[in-house]
């Protein structure tokens, strides 16, 4: 049984393609991204240098670190090229009346 709860994090119409935006949930600060109209929420603090995601450049479903270049699947936290080695955290999401929210 898990303890997450749904937060709202966000207005929908805030996260729009290519620009992704951080919101805070207690002490997870979360990244969320909108691929093609879905949003989607990883952690937004890389997993190899401690880097703000949302400072980072997004291409589709993949989101570039801004520090070493270092790229992420935004859809699955999955690390694709050297130097990232460790996948970020991913939450769901769901967008009901208009609001983003984040299942933490």
């Amino acid at each position: 049984m898990s303890d997450s709860i749904w937060h709202e994090v966000a207005d929908a119409d805030r996260v729009v393609e290519e620009e992704p935006i951080k919101v805070q949930v207690g002490d997870e600060e979360i990244a969320l991204f909108n691929i093609g109209g879905d949003i989607f929420a990883t952690g937004n603090i890389c997993t190899h240098a401690m880097a703000s995601m949302c400072d980072g450049i997004q291409e589709g479903h993949v989101i570039e670190c801004p520090l070493h270049e270092g790229k992420f699947d935004i859809k699955t936290g999955a690390p694709l090229c050297p130097p990232v080695f460790e996948p970020l955290p991913t939450f769901e999401v769901k967008v009901e009346g208009g609001k983003v929210f984040v299942k933490v």
